[in-house]
């Protein structure tokens, strides 16, 4: 059997490998205000984050364009195929030992950074697409500010405007609006995540020279939506318990004002065609709500460790990609 088809087999099977575990990793966060509140029971709420990433993961491709065709050429680097197999196999790698931890990693920084890095272990720093690659960067880097800023505008409106209702009976009213914004941003998440995987595929398939132009292919879309929607319902527990109560007490109304927040931007973002991490939007809205709730309610040494792993995964996964690539170049 011709090695080029071996590879980008092996390279379909662990980006599908990478979108699953996407979903119990990062969807844990769309549903983890909604579980701590309990608005949803734990199993209620991954079964929604299941069907909405499902279906969100189908509604859009522009941001599987762009990872497809604005972080690499991938009719210029010799052994594409590898390289990206070599990306996914660190990144997964990172996604797996953050979940371990706890810890609500960005899988979007793992990828991009993992892919840049096998790239640049290939065929150097000319293998970057620069403009697309620092857009990207600015959309990553720039979308947790957005989350933050709008999630402490949208609680202190909340705030003045349900200021003299009882708290018992907007409680409950919130916690059957968190149901919709649960599934909202369920549906945002599957917008936007669940096409990185479909980008890697077609990058893959790009090098292979198995198909021409950056057109997602259908079956693309429906593989990788089954295994985003796969990965959900195996839930992310340790990921919703970090973000629905190591970083701040969460009540229905902080949950509402959290979800609709992030749903914006990652709604926003996949409108223009850029991936976004939705484990830091929606982190940074629930310490925009935070902030505008009580600073002291906010659980600050969360916050910092959690921005501290924000930091160092471009790096990490970018050199363990690297690695991976050399590994692989000896014997592939």
């Amino acid at each position: 059997m011709d090695s080029v088809f071996i590879i980008t087999l092996l390279t379909v099977i662990f980006a599908l490998g990478f979108d699953f575990i996407n979903g119990f990793h990062d969807t844990a966060n769309a549903i983890a205000t909604s579980v701590s509140t309990k608005a949803l029971k734990p199993r209620h709420a991954i079964i929604l984050a299941a069907c909405m990433n499902f279906l969100g993961a189908l509604t859009f491709t522009g941001v599987a364009q762009t990872i497809s065709k604005d972080i690499v050429d991938p009719y210029t680097i010799h052994n594409g195929a590898i390289v990206i197999l070599a990306a996914l196999i660190a990144a997964i790698a990172w996604n797996l030992l953050t979940w371990y931890f706890g810890i609500p990693s960005s899988s979007s920084h793992a990828i991009i950074g993992a892919l840049a890095g096998a790239a640049i272990a290939a065929a150097g720093f000319s293998a970057i697409k620069y403009k697309g690659f620092l857009k990207i960067l600015e959309a990553l880097i720039i979308s947790p500010i957005l989350a933050f800023v709008i999630g402490f505008i949208i609680y202190s409106i909340f705030k003045v405007a349900f200021k003299n209702l009882n708290l018992a009976k907007t409680n409950k009213k919130f916690r059957l609006i968190q149901i919709l914004t649960a599934a909202i941003q369920s549906y945002s998440h599957g917008t936007n995540d669940a096409q990185k995987s479909m980008g890697i595929i077609t990058l893959a398939l790009i090098s292979s020279h198995m198909i021409k132009g950056t057109g997602i292919p259908l079956w693309v879309q429906i593989a990788c939506a089954t295994a985003m929607g796969l990965g959900t319902s195996i839930g992310g527990y340790k990921i919703i318990k970090t973000v629905g109560g190591k970083i701040m007490k969460i009540k229905p109304i902080n949950g509402v004002a959290a979800d609709l927040s992030s749903a914006l931007i990652i709604f926003g973002a996949t409108f223009i065609h850029l991936p976004v991490s939705s484990t830091h939007v929606i982190s940074s809205s629930i310490l925009g709500v935070g902030t505008a709730h009580r600073v002291r309610g906010v659980k600050w040494d969360t916050a910092q460790r959690i921005v501290f792993t924000w930091i160092i995964t471009l790096p990490i996964t970018a050199i363990f990609s690297a690695i991976v690539y050399y590994i692989l170049n000896i014997f592939m």
